[in-house]
């Protein structure tokens, strides 16, 4: 099967009336994946989140309707709810609606919510996976999320409940793990997260990198510990979103690979 003919079968794929929850990846275009980019093309509608910026909405197909519904600083969110019935409503008329997710659709991103919407609806949907900002921040940054003798497990966690509060977790277990934490929407949270690390046991030591618009040309951040990290963070004014990585993986390349790449600065510095 030549290239042609897979792509013109792929377009074909994406029938009028279905709901795709498609991942838009870390927000460099150039790691959306072949499956993402051929759904923007066919979409007639694209609900967007605030985390895909300009360069990724270029692949959407002229003429459909772009409506942004993402959380963004000082204006008011739309509730998940409203958007969910967009995505029935838009389905039901026959569009090809296309739900277009910063990272992954099923990390962190109320992907499920909207599939069980669907379900519920009876609206066909399907799942178009993306980069997540929990694998490809730290890869950024040079920094392996494992390594053989340091991390053999990595755990992601959220900052933020249903109420915008720290989730309700066993922190004191999660300090025991002795992996890697890849802590997503912490930058605002950073205190009380570093505050339930050190009190189940983390050593205020411990390494932290806060890898901030990561793959974007914005990209930015700063290396430091558990312990200081509140204050180093707040100095720095690093931009959201910010993706923070606690442990011993930090230090496992040599100290001069993240900043000859730009990413990632000493706290200090």
């Amino acid at each position: 099967m030549d290239v042609q003919f897979a792509s013109a079968l792929a377009g074909r794929s994406f029938p009028p009336g279905e709901v795709w929850l498609v991942g838009a990846g870390p927000g460099d275009p150039d790691l959306l994946t072949l499956k993402a980019v051929r759904a923007m093309e066919q979409a007639d509608l694209v609900l967007h989140d605030a985390l895909p910026g300009r360069a990724v909405l270029r692949h959407v197909r002229g003429g459909a309707e772009i409506v942004a519904v993402g959380k963004r600083k000082g204006a008011a969110p739309v509730p998940q709810a409203k958007i969910n019935a967009r995505l029935v409503a838009g389905a039901r008329a026959g569009l090809r609606v296309v739900r277009l997710k910063g990272g992954d659709p099923f990390v962190f991103g109320r992907g499920g919510e909207e599939a069980l919407a669907c379900e519920s609806a009876g609206i066909p949907w399907r799942v178009i996976p993306g980069i997540s900002a929990g694998l490809a921040a730290p890869a950024a940054a040079g920094i392996p999320l494992t390594h053989r003798g340091t991390a053999s497990a990595v755990t992601f966690v959220t900052a933020h409940d249903e109420t915008g509060a720290l989730p309700a977790l066993d922190w004191g277990a999660l300090a025991r793990t002795g992996g890697t934490i890849a802590a997503f929407m912490a930058l605002s949270r950073l205190d009380e997260l570093a505050l339930r690390l050190i009190a189940g046991g983390l050593a205020p030591s411990t390494p932290v990198a806060i890898v901030a618009q990561a793959t974007l040309p914005g990209e930015s951040g700063l290396r430091t510990t558990l312990g200081t990290c509140t204050l180093d963070a707040r100095r720095a004014a690093l931009p959201t979103p910010a993706l923070i990585v606690i442990g011993d993986v930090i230090g496992v390349l040599s100290e001069r690979v993240a900043p000859v790449m730009g990413v990632i600065q000493h706290a200090g510095a």
